[in-house]
């Protein structure tokens, strides 16, 4: 598509003024600043290339961005006013030839996708917070289409070049999350811009009102690649890729049935991922359940061996108390120790003071005493048990109580004066 300064210098001037000093003069003028302005956005962009080869992304930056009207990206904040829908002056870009306007602005967008592609930190380091904030929105929210279609083409989207079309749909496909407005610009172009008829080798040229150069016919294909798709698909409007792409003219068959073809294998592949995705969720969903579930059973089962610990320590204090007060019942008091003979004090002999006698237990704690030790011992005899249930019933009995009370109270007698009789020999 030829610039207006082409346009401008091809058109033949009317008749009435073609001998005008002043026509001439403004023509020559026009020539001169068409002549310095291509010098130097040529300039620019060799600078740029170079500097952008070697990663100095910031100084490409500076060097390309007078030319393409983006010198004062970031200084505000914003894009110039373009992202807020404003038309924005014409860049020196838009007066250059379709070649060199091709050129620059393709290497524009290589150079936002590189600066995005930084991330956060590097991108903020490497050209500065906001410059790198700007670039990144424009990236992310299509404001790159915007700038481009302001600045280099007058507002007009249907001028936009065809490798620029390409070129910048591609970058927002990568990183636009929604690509409706992708989607509305592509649509705008592809109704207005010229349709590119594939020849058939049965027409002439004249025939075909938009038969172009193979060149062209091929960066359109790619538009409708981009397009029907990619844009489309990632918005869901799949009916919608497939009737056009059957109806499109600028396709032959041979290239339609494998765009439908490509169409088809895209749908069956998002539906298998679809289907995956939710069998993934699925499973990720009962393994989560399962392991809620192991988690509450092991609480429970803690809880229970907890509670049963507890209850073995305290019978094992219980059977302790009981053991310890059975041993005191049944243990035998200390005897008294008998005055060794010829031992006296001042000739007599020492006789040390009754020991207190502690009262019997009842029956019934000895009883349970004994019941207790026994089942303690395991491998006592059955014949010993026996007796001891024997003599505990009997004992239980008032008469033979006191029977043997009344016995062990003479036995205690007898000894006792066997004692006395014992201490008067000693002292004869």
């Amino acid at each position: 598509m030829p610039s207006r300064t082409e346009t401008l210098l091809a058109s033949p001037s009317p008749s009435n003024h073609s001998d005008s000093p002043d026509y001439i003069s403004s023509s020559l003028a026009s020539l001169s600043r068409s002549k310095s302005t291509n010098t130097f956005i040529v300039k620019s962009y060799k600078a740029a290339t170079q500097l952008y080869l070697t990663r100095r992304f910031k100084e490409a930056w500076d060097a390309i961005a007078p030319a393409v009207g983006a010198e004062t990206w970031g200084s505000n904040g914003k894009q110039d006013g373009v992202e807020d829908g404003g038309s924005g002056d014409p860049a020196p870009i838009a007066q250059s030839s379709h070649g060199t306007r091709t050129k620059v602005w393709v290497f524009w967008l290589s150079l936002v996708h590189a600066v995005v592609e930084l991330g956060t930190e590097e991108g903020k380091a490497e050209c500065g917070g906001e410059l790198w904030k700007v670039i990144a929105k424009a990236a992310k929210e299509g404001g790159v289409w915007s700038h481009i279609i302001a600045r280099g083409y007058g507002g007009v989207e249907t001028e936009v070049d065809a490798e620029v079309v390409v070129n910048v749909a591609t970058l927002l496909l990568e990183h636009m999350p929604d690509q409706r407005v992708n989607q509305a610009r592509l649509e705008v172009w592809l109704a207005g811009a010229e349709e590119v008829v594939p020849y058939d080798g049965m027409s002439t040229p004249m025939s075909v009102h938009s038969t172009s150069s193979p060149k062209a016919l091929q960066v359109r294909q790619k538009i409708l690649e981009v397009y029907a798709l990619h844009v489309l698909p990632a918005v869901g409007e799949w009916e919608q890729a497939r009737e056009f792409l059957e109806g499109c003219g600028s396709l032959d068959e041979e290239r339609r049935e494998a765009f439908l073809e490509a169409l088809k294998g895209l749908r069956e592949e998002k539906n298998g991922v679809v289907v995956r995705e939710r069998e993934l969720k699925e499973r990720r969903e009962r393994e989560e359940a399962e392991e809620s579930a192991e988690r509450e059973r092991r609480r429970l089962d803690d809880g229970r061996l907890r509670v049963e610990q507890e209850q073995k320590e305290r019978m094992a204090r219980e059977k302790a108390k009981a053991v310890a007060a059975a041993t005191a019942t049944v243990s035998p008091a200390k005897p008294t120790p008998t005055p060794v003979p010829g031992s006296a004090t001042n000739g007599r002999p020492v006789r040390k003071a009754p020991t207190p006698r502690t009262p019997p237990a009842s029956m019934y704690t000895q009883f349970t005493a004994l019941i207790t030790t026994t089942r303690q011992n395991l491998n006592a005899s059955p014949r010993l048990i026996m007796f001891i249930l024997a003599f505990l019933i009997l004992a239980m009995r008032r008469d033979i109580r006191l029977r043997l009370r009344r016995a062990l109270a003479d036995s205690w007698q007898k000894v006792q004066r066997t004692v006395g009789m014992g201490m008067k020999v000693s002292y004869v």
